[in-house]
């Protein structure tokens, strides 16, 4: 007496590894698979994400702790340094995450690239523009002028 398809069990499946089935051992013991990645922070790419990062936050402090002459220009400054700081972070940390392994139908590099060059228009930009209302304060002149030389710093390093 049949009572229909039964359940089969298999110990390899064709999207795994051998060894990576039902007998491998226990859930979640595999040791090449961990959360972060050690190493990034480490790396070129990730102490350039740092640098910008901190050079950023200095600018935008210089900015927020001098007197504005012209609310427009330095508000639209501080927009784009901390829009510009936060998706930097946010590279940084899909890189330490591995995002960019697991989200595949993304582009990483041409959305890295297209911030990149978006992210420094806009830079380039609010500088101009709060570098020629701040020609009597110290502070303003620095968080302006800082961004354009701590891009060039990390260009340079490359």
């Amino acid at each position: 007496m049949s009572h229909g398809a039964g359940l089969v069990r298999t110990t390899c499946s064709s999207g795994s590894a051998p060894g990576d089935g039902v007998g491998a051992g226990p859930l979640g013991a595999s040791s090449s698979v961990t959360l972060l990645d050690p190493i990034y922070p480490r790396t070129q790419a990730a102490m350039l994400k740092v640098a910008q990062m901190a050079t950023l936050l200095i600018a935008f402090i210089c900015v927020r702790s001098s007197l504005w002459t012209s609310y427009s220009a330095y508000s639209y400054f501080e927009v784009v340094t901390i829009c510009n700081l936060i998706m930097i972070l946010a590279f940084y940390l899909a890189h330490l995450f591995r995002l960019p392994r697991v989200l595949t139908c993304i582009s990483w590099p041409l959305s890295e690239l297209l911030h990149y060059l978006i992210g420094t228009l806009l830079l380039l930009i609010a500088s101009i523009v709060a570098a020629s209302k701040s020609y009597s304060q110290n502070g303003l002149v620095a968080g302006a002028s800082r961004i354009k030389s701590g891009a060039r710093s990390c260009l340079e390093k490359r």
